[in-house]
């Protein structure tokens, strides 16, 4: 990761961090599904909750980030404590302040959750890592704890069973497909390939594009699926489009080595969050020139940079702050619009909050917790704007809206922020 511009302190997120393979998740998914544990079968998001709170909304962090991800935890910690001291400064919830709850970082989610669950947690943020997720999921829901992750992208996370109380303030990764097939068809491209890595990531990543591509009225090219040790034959099969998407991680960098040899320019390349990384010398000098990809989240405001410094001021990377931050804010606000601290309220208002959907007409929009607790106390229904942009949660607990950053390549095979992408999709 990298921290260019003139904060110092923006990453060059790369989606593997949080989105490892869920071949495992979804095995474990099936095995929950039959044995029926816990609230599966219902739906806390749209269900009509009782107040079953204690008084005192108390928030956790679950910090699963380890070894050279650790830094993560610091930037998702910071904003989570910004967020809870910019509900306290405006008087907390009910008169009574947010309690944010200790955190000890660890890879073990479950512990983690464990030992909030214990604590009579309400809300937890996180946690990072995709593969980490239906741990804690299972005990939180169980307790009727809501747990949001701002950095979640496994696609098969929309669909696993938490009886409701599972949101992310993070795209899944299946919602790029929009933001690049429009990068090819506002350039001019007609025909779009693509190569997709083996595993889960490339085929629901690969599957999405396609999709969109239809969606596009675009004509769809080769569509490959890269197996291990066959890079230079599926680049060959793609070389006649007027533009390639890459859907790859790890076999990534064989691929584009490949799709050079191949006599594909860079300009008609196009890369998603698993793909782009600086390339540099590890490429042919040219290789990439012009070629452009796409990560999630949008560029963190100084404003918002500054907030967080002075929480924290030894903050080297802002990875998921905003995602973590308006996770924090957007479950205060349930609570506050339910009048209730209990996660079962909470998970029942968290739609309604984040602008996906109000039974009491045109939502009011706000993007701080003073001025959307004073729609709520006139009686109005809010759309939270966050740090992050616009959420609005679906029916899976999934935002709508997401932003992508653009990274173009230049000669020395290194990407550099040169524009952004809103991909919208439909709730559900």
């Amino acid at each position: 990761m990298t921290h260019g511009t003139a904060t110092g302190l923006r990453p060059l997120r790369r989606s593997g961090a949080a989105a490892r393979t869920l071949s495992a998740v979804l095995a474990l998914g099936a095995v929950l599904a039959v044995a029926g544990c816990g609230t599966a079968g219902a739906n806390a998001r749209t269900a009509n909750a009782d107040a079953s709170g204690d008084g005192v909304l108390k928030i956790g962090v679950i910090l699963d980030n380890t070894g050279g991800q650790d830094f993560l935890n610091e930037s998702e910690l910071a904003a989570v404590k910004l967020a809870v001291q910019q509900a306290n400064d405006a008087g907390g919830l009910k008169g009574k302040p947010v309690e944010l709850l200790p955190a000890q970082a660890g890879e073990d989610s479950a512990a983690q959750a464990k030992a909030l669950a214990a604590h009579h947690v309400d809300a937890v943020i996180g946690p990072t890592d995709s593969s980490h997720a239906p741990a804690a999921i299972d005990i939180l829901s169980r307790s009727q704890a809501v747990l949001i992750s701002p950095a979640n992208t496994a696609a098969g996370l929309s669909t696993y069973r938490s009886g409701g109380y599972y949101f992310r303030t993070a795209p899944s990764e299946t919602a790029q497909a929009t933001a690049l097939v429009n990068l090819a068809k506002d350039s001019g491209r007609r025909t779009v390939a693509v190569l997709h890595e083996e595993g889960p990531y490339g085929q629901q990543v690969g599957q999405a594009v396609r999709e969109a591509i239809a969606a596009a009225a675009l004509t769809a090219g080769a569509d490959v699926e890269v197996k291990a040790g066959a890079a230079q034959a599926a680049a060959g099969q793609a070389a006649g489009a007027d533009a390639v998407v890459v859907v790859a991680r790890d076999g990534a960098a064989a691929l584009l080595s490949a799709l050079n040899g191949a006599g594909v320019p860079g300009e008609k390349i196009l890369l998603s969050d698993g793909a782009v990384a600086p390339y540099g010398p590890a490429l042919a000098q040219g290789a990439l020139s012009a070629a452009r990809g796409v990560l999630p989240g949008r560029f963190p405001s100084p404003a918002f940079t500054a907030r967080l410094l002075a929480v924290d001021p030894k903050l080297k990377d802002l990875s998921f702050a905003a995602e973590s931050f308006d996770a924090t804010l957007l479950a205060i606000l349930a609570a506050d619009a339910a009048d209730d601290d209990g996660g079962a309220s909470i998970a029942a208002n968290l739609i309604a909050v984040s602008g996906g959907g109000s039974p009491n007409g045109q939502p009011v929009k706000c993007s701080n917790f003073i001025a959307c607790t004073g729609a709520l106390k006139q009686g109005k229904a809010i759309d939270y704007e966050g740090e992050s942009g616009t959420v609005n949660f679906n029916r899976n607990g999934d935002i709508t809206v997401a932003n992508y950053e653009v990274y173009s390549y230049g000669d020395d095979n290194k990407p550099k922020l040169t524009g952004t992408q809103t991909a919208v999709r439909a709730g559900s």
